[in-house]
């Protein structure tokens, strides 16, 4: 389960990147959510309920199934866009439609991110997220 959590939270930091290299400054939407990964390690300074945990666990699961499944997708929607743009000569329509393919299930891949934070920070109390957000402020992150 630690496995699958931290690949979750590589795959969120590995595709959030793009977006916050164009940003200066921290991400605001980045902010506003707890990674998986802070709040299994704090959870009992934050007094994590069973229920909680159990739920948490279960979305992670769920998430960390979908996730694998996309990231072979979009290995291999990319080796396709590979090779169309590796030609001498690209056609430019098809590599177009080939990169839609891969954009879509990027943006499929951000769609389950973002349901899975909502998830895990609806199941949060206000105080359970406000010890959060210290802990993170404490440790230098956003």
């Amino acid at each position: 389960m630690r496995a699958g959590i931290l690949c979750i939270c590589a795959l969120i930091t590995v595709l959030a990147g793009p977006a916050r290299a164009q940003q200066p400054g921290p991400n605001p939407i980045e902010q506003s959510f707890f990674a998986p990964e802070l709040v299994m390690q704090n959870q009992d300074a934050i007094g994590l309920t069973d229920e909680q945990k159990s739920s948490i666990r279960a979305g992670l699961r769920q998430a960390q199934q979908k996730f694998m499944d996309w990231q072979w997708k979009l290995q291999d929607e990319v080796e396709r866009m590979a090779t169309l743009v590796r030609q001498p000569h690209v056609d430019e329509q098809q590599a177009l439609a080939q990169l839609e393919n891969v954009l879509t299930i990027e943006r499929e891949i951000k769609r389950t991110q973002i349901a899975l934070l909502a998830q895990i920070k609806n199941k949060l109390t206000p105080e359970q997220q406000a010890k959060l957000q210290e802990m993170r402020r404490k440790a230098g992150g956003n």
